[in-house]
C-alpha cells in the first residue's frame, strides 16, 4: 500500500473511531489507541511508523498552540503556583523515581538512562489532557491546573532527556551546567515565543482578508518553534507562549467572520492530528513487542514497577503539597480538598509525546541488545494504563468523590451578560438623535435587548428555570431557521434564485445558528 493510501485509510480510521466514541460515549483518543492496537495485530496490515520528527516538527507546534490560545490567562495567572509546581517540581520528582525504580531492576542500563526514562514517561501529555478532561465535569479550577500543567511541563521534560540522553552517549554531566541549560532554553523559549506573538497580532491586524488571516493562525505555531529548536532553546515554550499571547487578544484583532471561520479550521486540525497519532500510536504496540530481547514476564516486571511508580509519584507529590498548603493557609483553596487532590492525581495520562521522545532514543545506545526496544516498551505500557485505565475511570472517580463542577463560570457569565446588555440599552437611546429616521428598527432593537434583560435577571437568580427557558427559546429560533432554509431551497429547486444566492442565504442561516450556540 503506497503511503497516500495509508494516510487515506488511516484518516477514514479516524472518523470511524470517532463516530463510534461518541455513541457509545467514550473520549475519542482512548477508543483511537485500543483501535490502532487492533489494526496492528491484523496480519498484512502495513507497519504504521511514527517519525519523531513528525510528532515533535509537525503535530506537536499547533496541539500546544491551539491548547495555550484557548487557555485563560487569568486562570493561568491565579493558579501559575500549583501549574509550576506540577510542572516542573512533580516532573523532576516523577524522572527521579522512575530512574531509581528502573536501574533497581535493569541495572546495565545505567544512570543516565534510567533518567531518559524518567523524563519520558514523565510529563502528562497535552493531546491526551485536553482531549480527555474537557468532555468531564471536573471544577473550572482544576481544569484551570491541569491545563496549564500540560502546556509547560514538555519543555520540563524534554531538556531532562535531552541532558540524560547527551551523558548516556558518553557526554560529560554536570548538575551545575545542567541547571544552566534549562534555565537558558526555558527563557530563550519564552523569548521567541513573545516575539513572534507580537508579530503575529501585528500581521493579523493588518490581514483583514479572512484565508490571509487563517492561513498565518496555521503558521504561528511553527513559527515560533522551528527557530527555537534552531537555536537550542525550547520550542514547547516558545508555541505556548505564542498562543497565550495571541489568544489574549484575538478578539480585537480578528472579526467574526475569521472567528467563526478560525474555529471550525483549528477544530478539524486538532480533531485529525489527534486521531493520526493515537491510532498510529496503539497501531505499534505488536511491533514494540516483537522487539524486545528480553522475555515477556522479564519486560512486563520492568513495565508495571515504572507504571506504578509513575501513578505513585504524582499522588504522592499531589498529598504532600496540598499537605503543605493546608498547614501554610489553613483556608487553602479548594485544590487541597483530598478529593480534588485525587482527581489531579488520577488525570495524569500519557501520551503521544511521551512516545515520540521514547522513538527519538538513539539506535546505538550502550548496554545490552534490545535495551532500547525495552524502553519503548516500557513507555508504551504507562502511555496505555495512564491513558485508557485511568482515562476510563475518570469519569467514574469524578462520580464517587462527588467532585461536581462550580457554578463560578455561570455566575461570570451572568454578570457580563447583564452588563453587556446594559451597555448596549444606553448607548440605544444614543442612537435615536443619531439616527432619527429609523426609529422602527431602534425600538424592536430595544425590545429584544430588554427581553434578553429580563432573561438575564431570571438566570441570575433562578439557574435552573432559566436554562429551561433558553432551550425553549432555542427551540423556537431553530424552528423558523429551518423554515427560512426549506423556502430557500425550494426558491433554489423552482430556479427562482440561483445556487450563489441560496449559498449566501445559508451562510447568514448558519451565522444566524451558530449565534445561538454562543
Amino acid at each position: 500500500m503506497s503511503e497516500s493510501a495509508l494516510l487515506v485509510a488511516l484518516l477514514a480510521v479516524v472518523a470511524v473511531f470517532a463516530t463510534l466514541a461518541r455513541r457509545l460515549g467514550v473520549p475519542y483518543p482512548i477508543l483511537m489507541v485500543l483501535g490502532g492496537g487492533a489494526i496492528g495485530l491484523i496480519p498484512g496490515v502495513p507497519r504504521i511508523e511514527l517519525e519523531p520528527d513528525l510528532v515533535f516538527l509537525l503535530v506537536l507546534p499547533p496541539l500546544l498552540y491551539v491548547a495555550a490560545f484557548f487557555t485563560s490567562v487569568r486562570d493561568f495567572r491565579a493558579n501559575a503556583l500549583p501549574i509550576v509546581s506540577l510542572a516542573i517540581g512533580l516532573v523532576l520528582f516523577t524522572v527521579t523515581t522512575v530512574a531509581v525504580v528502573a536501574h533497581t531492576l535493569v541495572p546495565e542500563i545505567g544512570w543516565p538512562l534510567a533518567f531518559g526514562l524518567g523524563a519520558i514517561v514523565a510529563p502528562p501529555d497535552a493531546i491526551a489532557a485536553t482531549a480527555v478532561l474537557q468532555r468531564l465535569g471536573v471544577p473550572r479550577r482544576l481544569v484551570s491546573i491541569l491545563e496549564g500543567e500540560s502546556l509547560l511541563n514538555d519543555a520540563t521534560a524534554l531538556v531532562s532527556f535531552r541532558i540524560a540522553v547527551a551523558a548516556a552517549l558518553g557526554g560529560a554531566f554536570s548538575p551545575l551546567q545542567a541547571g544552566l541549560d534549562f534555565a537558558v532554553a526555558a527563557a530563550g523559549g519564552i523569548a521567541i515565543g513573545l516575539a513572534v506573538g507580537v508579530a503575529s497580532v501585528w500581521l493579523r491586524t493588518r490581514a483583514p482578508d479572512t484565508p490571509v488571516s487563517l492561513t498565518l493562525s496555521l503558521l504561528t505555531p511553527y513559527a515560533a518553534y522551528l527557530p527555537a529548536e534552531a537555536l537550542h532553546v525550547s520550542g514547547v515554550l516558545a508555541a505556548v507562549t505564542t498562543g497565550l499571547y495571541v489568544g489574549r487578544r484575538a478578539s480585537r484583532m480578528m472579526s467574526s467572520e475569521t472567528r467563526v471561520a478560525g474555529a471550525a479550521v483549528w477544530q478539524m486540525v486538532v480533531f485529525l492530528l489527534t486521531g493520526l497519532v493515537f491510532v498510529a500510536l496503539g497501531s505499534q504496540l505488536p511491533a514494540i513487542v516483537q522487539g524486545t530481547e528480553r522475555s515477556m514476564a522479564q519486560s512486563l516486571l520492568v513495565a508495571a514497577a515504572v507504571v506504578a511508580a509513575v501513578i505513585a509519584s504524582r499522588f504522592v507529590w499531589m498529598y504532600a503539597t496540598a499537605l503543605v498548603a493546608r498547614l501554610r493557609r489553613p483556608g487553602a483553596a479548594r485544590t487541597t480538598d483530598p478529593r480534588a487532590a485525587f482527581v489531579l492525581g488520577w488525570s495524569g495520562m500519557r501520551g503521544a509525546v511521551s512516545l515520540a521522545a521514547a522513538l527519538s532514543l538513539p539506535l546505538a545506545l550502550p548496554g545490552p541488545a534490545g535495551t532500547r526496544e525495552l524502553l519503548i516498551f516500557v513507555t508504551f505500557a504507562v502511555i496505555l494504563v495512564t491513558l485508557v485505565g485511568q482515562g476510563l475511570t475518570l469519569p467514574w472517580v469524578i462520580s464517587a468523590l462527588g467532585v461536581a463542577r462550580d457554578e463560578g463560570d455561570r455566575h461570570d457569565e451572568a454578570h457580563a451578560r447583564i452588563a453587556t446588555t446594559a451597555s448596549a440599552l444606553a448607548r440605544l437611546e444614543q442612537l435615536y438623535e443619531i439616527w432619527p429616521t429609523h426609529h422602527e428598527l431602534l425600538e424592536t432593537l430595544k425590545a429584544t435587548y430588554e427581553h434578553r434583560t429580563r432573561h438575564d435577571d431570571a438566570h441570575h437568580v433562578e439557574p435552573a428555570a432559566a436554562e429551561d427557558e433558553h432551550i425553549e427559546h432555542r427551540k423556537i429560533r431553530l424552528e423558523l431557521i429551518e423554515t427560512e432554509r426549506a423556502a430557500a431551497h425550494e426558491l433554489r429547486d423552482r430556479g427562482a434564485i440561483s445556487d450563489e444566492v441560496l449559498r449566501r442565504l445559508e451562510r447568514d442561516l448558519d451565522l444566524e445558528e451558530l449565534r445561538m450556540e454562543a
